[in-house]
């Protein structure tokens, strides 16, 4: 498994690993979300979708297969996962990251261009998002969906429901979990502009 950030959307994904897979940044933005390359192949990979975007891993018609990343603090996720390991507290690289690298750079909204933003919530709200079985994008505000768990609500939407775990979210269809991450609304509804959002009818 990988796991691939983007501090510009607040986003962090993780793709499953079934092949030689080592990804470098490119530098590049495409809707504010940065994109990697294949060092092998010198294939694009956009990270938010896992799709290869160029080279012949876009020929081949690539798209990593994407799993679940529950966002939340340390202290509650080793209280409810105790013996969880942790791999490497420098990310690998030898270095920290400080708890707010953009330092108010965003303050004033996405630091890049990002294109049309659809207005039924603010850019940098944080949404969970998923994808339901019949392919429809569902988007739950972490705000709110937080308030509702916290108080015995059920947060559901076209049978789509989310669950509180670690302090953090997993998504379900049933008793099926669905692949789920969060990040700012502003890039969510740019990859899935069709996105059901809860609550109401979206």
């Amino acid at each position: 498994m990988r796991k691939l950030r983007c501090l510009a959307e607040a986003a962090e994904l993780c793709v499953e690993r079934r092949f030689e897979l080592l990804l470098r940044t490119s530098g590049l933005l495409s809707r504010s979300n940065k994109f990697m390359y294949h060092r092998s192949t010198w294939s694009a990979i956009d990270t938010f979708t896992g799709r290869a975007l160029s080279g012949p891993l876009r020929e081949a018609g690539v798209i990593l297969n994407q799993v679940t990343v529950v966002t939340s603090t340390w202290g509650e996720w080793r209280e409810a996962y105790p013996h969880t390991t942790i791999i490497a507290e420098d990310g690998g690289l030898g270095c920290r990251y400080p708890l707010n690298p953009l330092r108010g750079w965003d303050d004033g909204g996405p630091i890049f261009a990002v294109g049309d933003v659809d207005p039924r919530l603010a850019v940098h709200d944080v949404v969970v998002g998923a994808i339901s079985p019949d392919g429809m994008p569902i988007a739950f505000p972490v705000g709110p969906a937080q308030l509702a768990l916290e108080a015995g609500q059920q947060v559901t939407h076209a049978g789509v429901s989310v669950r509180a775990d670690a302090g953090g979210m997993r998504v379900y269809a049933d008793e099926q979990e669905l692949v789920a991450h969060q990040s700012f609304w502003f890039a969510w509804s740019q990859f899935y502009p069709d996105t059901q959002l809860w609550p109401g009818p979206g």
